[in-house]
């Protein structure tokens, strides 16, 4: 398999709060990888780390075989890396298509029809929303444009954090349909989520980090099924 991402022992740190420990971990291309555990456990910061918001004092971030860590933000998105950040963070005045139509900056010229017209098949709802200002959207929908309009940059890897945040079980369970209807149409994901029964049971591998440490890793229904990870994260 095609590794498509490598992150080897970075080290991050807010001020002298050592957030980030030496963590080591892979996606291979075509994979869901799932990052779990408790709040403040370092799984956005991870993500953060990886899309160049945040930097490691120590070790490397690869993307496609290319070393990450002097690259700036937005020419990572153009390679083909994109963040869905936890909270959603759509332009709350712009309309659901202006939104997405500001996913394809990092493509040349106006987005093509045919990327807004792939964005709503997977997301019928946002064609029928399209002209609305998405501060008038539920937070479904604002999380469905949130991964719609990263999808417009067409990104090799897709990072989510925390999608399932603050929504209801049915929508919920909706929006993991949605990740696993991108996985199947070939796109590569790495998931941080709370819900660690919802992110292990769609996801190929699963690392478990504890206050800024990797303490586990398996086959996410390997993972599903251990007593531990039962006991810490599924009220088992």
């Amino acid at each position: 398999m095609e590794t498509i991402l490598k992150v080897d022992n970075i080290n991050v740190y807010y001020g002298s709060i050592h957030a980030i420990k030496g963590v080591s971990f892979q996606v291979e291309k075509g994979e869901i990888v799932t990052l779990i555990g408790a709040n403040g456990a370092g799984k956005s910061t991870t993500l953060n780390t990886i899309s160049g918001l945040l930097r490691s004092k120590t070790g490397s971030v690869s993307f496609m075989g290319e070393e990450l860590s002097r690259i700036a933000p937005h020419k990572i998105v153009a390679k083909g890396l994109a963040l869905v950040p936890e909270g959603r963070r759509v332009f709350l005045q712009m309309t659901t298509q202006e939104n997405l139509e500001m996913g394809a900056y990092t493509q040349s010229g106006k987005p093509a029809e045919s990327d807004l017209e792939m964005v709503y098949q997977q997301f019928p709802r946002l064609k029928e929303r399209r002209k609305q200002v998405a501060g008038t959207l539920s937070g479904g929908e604002q999380q469905m444009l949130a991964m719609g309009r990263a999808l417009m940059s067409h990104p090799q890897l897709l990072m989510l954090d925390e999608p399932s945040m603050g929504l209801a079980p049915i929508l919920v369970e909706q929006i993991f349909e949605i990740i696993q209807s991108l996985h199947k149409s070939g796109t590569t994901i790495l998931l941080v989520e709370q819900n660690a029964q919802a992110a292990l049971s769609i996801a190929d591998r699963g690392y478990v980090l504890e206050t800024g440490k990797i303490v586990t890793t398996g086959i996410g229904k390997e993972l599903l099924e251990s007593p531990a990870i039962k006991k810490a994260y599924l009220g088992g």
